[in-house]
């Protein structure tokens, strides 16, 4: 036994009987064989000479592999460990237990197949290159925990490059649960869309993607803002993601100045931030006020200090009602995408994802009761539907 494996199993001892730790002790998944090979006969099926036949049939069909083979069922998560959680950027060996947990969601909740990759790079043109690389042993690519702005730029490429589904979840995930839930907010407060007053704090992947969600369900009034303020062009130090998203939604409006100036009336707060927005802001906002506030482990605001002020409050933990959960989401979609060999993901998949979710609250829809929960079963087929019809009526189905 060498010494690095001795200090290994040494540094390991200190977790012995943490329940989390002993769940994730050898990892949280394993590759299972859907084909039995038992003897000589089977051998020769599931491997040569037999496969022989199905490659050579690949070979000349390229499209048979949809058919043949794991591929279209089997989702890439990818990530360069930049931007993990609230962890920030640990690297990629820190950032595989999320990926691997990342997997497991996509298998229980959408019966979709996943491999988790942590690249050993920050670099974006490695990191697109290595994705297109690899591609072809993958129906769908799922881009998590890469920081902004470079996750834009991937994913744009990415996008540009591959005819299968790229989807960054921290930014499309967010976005359409985010969405569903503002859906049935908006009921219950006898909104509408084009009169609805929307800030959203934090301008990195998840926040960018909500207000372009937001913007295409409706929303005319939006202010995103980062630490500095206000998104709008009359600051200098836009980067050109921020440039892009404050020509339609500070630009529009004339928005500016601080959070306390963005607050005071606003009808819908959205936290996608990790900061604190005082109390003295909160109560400046409009009556029957809606209250997002999503920042893990610590909302930007507790739900006890929102509830003084707002009439619907969600937060992105599970101990509060309203959770505002990915997993709600992304497997769904990506459960639709597959079925119909989808070449990407549409704005217009998106849109129906969150309209599925917000429709299966229901007659149970309540101030505490806006979203469906993680473990509906209704959820994933509603999603995957949705999606699968959305995909054909946007041409971007194959099957």
């Amino acid at each position: 036994m060498t010494e690095s494996t001795l200090s290994t199993e040494t540094a390991a001892t200190a977790y012995d009987g943490d329940p989390v730790f002993e769940l994730h002790r050898g990892g949280k998944m394993a590759i299972a064989a859907t084909a039995s090979v038992s003897d000589k006969a089977s051998l020769s099926m599931a491997y040569t000479p037999g496969v022989a036949r199905v490659c050579t049939a690949i070979a000349e069909q390229p499209e048979l592999a949809h058919t043949y083979t794991w591929v279209p069922n089997t989702v890439a998560v990818v990530t360069d460990g930049t931007a993990v959680l609230g962890l920030g950027d640990i690297g990629p060996a820190a950032a595989m237990p999320v990926m691997e947990g990342k997997a497991v969601l996509f298998k229980e909740f959408g019966g979709v197949d996943s491999i988790p990759i942590c690249l050993d790079t920050t670099d974006v043109d490695e990191i697109v290159e290595t994705v297109i690389r690899m591609a072809p042993s993958f129906g769908g690519i799922n881009l998590e925990d890469i920081s902004a702005p470079r996750c834009f730029e991937i994913e744009d490429r990415l996008k540009e490059a591959l005819d299968i589904p790229v989807f960054h979840d921290d930014q499309h995930g967010t976005a359409v649960v985010t969405l569903a839930a503002l859906m049935n907010a908006l009921k219950l407060t006898g909104r509408n869309p084009e009169s609805t007053r929307v800030v959203i704090s934090g301008a990195g992947a998840a926040g960018v993607a909500v207000a372009k969600i937001l913007l295409e369900f409706g929303i005319k009034d939006l202010a995103l803002l980062d630490r500095k303020g206000v998104i709008s062009s009359t600051r200098s130090d836009l980067t050109a993601s921020k440039k892009a998203i404050a020509e339609v939604t500070a630009d529009v409006t004339g928005r500016a100045g601080s959070l306390a100036d963005a607050l005071d009336g606003a009808d819908v707060y959205v936290g996608v931030s990790g900061g604190t927005v005082p109390e003295e802001l909160v109560a400046t906002m409009a009556d029957d006020a809606i209250v997002f506030a999503m920042a893990n482990p610590n909302p930007e605001i507790h739900p006890d200090v929102a509830h003084k002020y707002a009439s619907i409050v969600a937060t992105g933990r599970s101990d509060f009602p309203n959770q505002i959960n990915n997993v709600l989401a992304f497997p769904g979609i990506f459960r639709g995408a597959i079925d119909v060999h989808a070449s990407s993901i549409t704005e217009g998949m998106k849109l129906a994802a969150a309209q599925a979710l917000a429709a299966l609250v229901g007659d149970e829809l309540s101030a505490d009761k806006i979203i469906p929960e993680p473990f509906d079963p209704r959820v994933g087929p509603a999603v995957s539907a949705a999606v699968a019809e959305a995909a054909r009526v946007d041409g971007v189905a194959r099957a």
